[in-house]
């Protein structure tokens, strides 16, 4: 599946559009890692443990987006997106999101 940030393929025809295309998933912080980010926060310094969280809920939506993108009869995602917000506290959604397309080979 290509995946791509721009609305057109280089050096490819999009034959057809599918239309959008999403997957999404919500986090919520363990207590535990709270805990170590609270004392980041006082010496400073990356929170690991939420990098690591984010990254694993961008590579869940991102295939949830894939797996829409496949059932539509896609074989590439244009005008590719992700978005998060805070749906309650403690917890976070992630978005990815698209133009679902085929492209000519």
């Amino acid at each position: 599946m290509i995946i791509l940030t721009t609305n057109e393929v280089p050096g490819k025809e999009i034959g057809e559009v599918k239309g959008l295309v999403k997957g999404s998933t919500i986090q919520a912080k363990h207590v535990g890692k709270d805990i170590l980010a609270g004392l980041k926060t006082i010496i400073g310094g990356e929170i690991k443990e939420y990098t690591e969280m984010m990254e694993e809920a961008r590579k869940i939506a991102i295939h949830r987006m894939v797996e829409d993108a496949q059932n539509k009869g896609a074989n590439a995602v244009v005008a590719f997106r992700l978005q998060t917000s805070s749906v309650m506290t403690n917890a976070s959604e992630i978005v990815a999101y698209g133009t679902a397309v085929v492209v000519k080979e």
